[in-house]
């Protein structure tokens, strides 16, 4: 008998069942993250041309603008985790958006740093409090806010409800950091990867851009993974615990 979509949207609401699924995919997506990181930095560093005006710099963006296409997608992926969690009440849904967060942190960071480091010889400044890296610092504020309130709450069903309301209202940062250099005037360059009349760059940067664009998506569900397996255990120790404790008053 097939299953409806209902049934399939629900069929690893089961953590044994996600947790066996994980087991099986860690070692290929650990195996495929590394190949195609190894090939986006080999590209990158021995068969990408230096820019005419920016020179050697200008391979800080094989690792600057990945890290900042991850800080947006992870946090969509925890806003649409918080969305699933808090209208159908799948119960893996919120611990894939508390499991994004950290990561999501992580990038948001090393796009702020590496933005900074790019930006001195560039602009002449480290920091410059234009659209694009306002709406970045701010995202990277979210991410710590949302991480804060599950550190903050103790009980985990109203951490969970509280986080999900904070990571939908803090949704919209993102077609801000988006559209920013569209609708205002900033140092940042337009798009030119993803463009109605095709990119921009040249093919020998687009390569490596795009493996290692690959590479860190990849790195971001891999360890994503880990760390929903890691908040499932987590979460299995702590209501044993509990259980144990009940008992220990009975």
């Amino acid at each position: 008998m097939s299953l409806t979509a209902a049934q399939k949207f629900h069929a690893y609401a089961n953590p044994a069942r996600f947790m066996a699924l994980s087991d099986r995919l860690l070692a290929p997506l650990w195996a495929l993250t590394l190949l195609t990181l190894g090939a986006g930095l080999w590209f990158a560093l021995f068969n990408s041309p230096p820019d005419y005006q920016q020179g050697e710099t200008v391979r800080i963006m094989y690792v600057h603008v990945p890290s900042a296409w991850l800080a947006m997608l992870g946090y969509s992926v925890m806003a649409l985790a918080s969305a699933v969690a808090l209208i159908f009440r799948h119960p893996l849904a919120d611990v894939a958006a508390k499991s994004a967060a950290p990561i999501g942190a992580a990038f948001t960071f090393l796009a702020l740093a590496t933005g900074s480091l790019w930006g001195k010889p560039m602009w002449g400044t480290w920091w410059e409090w234009d659209a694009r890296m306002t709406s970045v610092l701010v995202l990277f504020f979210l991410y710590l806010g949302y991480m804060a309130l599950w550190a903050t709450i103790e009980d985990p069903l109203r951490a969970a409800r509280a986080a999900a309301v904070l990571a939908l209202a803090g949704a919209i940062n993102i077609p801000v950091i988006r559209y920013s250099v569209v609708w205002w005037n900033t140092l940042h360059q337009p798009a030119s990867v993803f463009r109605m009349d095709g990119p921009t760059i040249a093919p020998a940067m687009l390569l490596p851009l795009g493996l290692m664009a690959a590479g860190f998506t990849l790195l971001f569900f891999t360890l994503h993974l880990v760390r929903m397996r890691a908040e499932i255990m987590r979460r299995r120790v702590r209501n044993l615990r509990l259980a144990r404790a009940d008992e220990g008053e009975a």
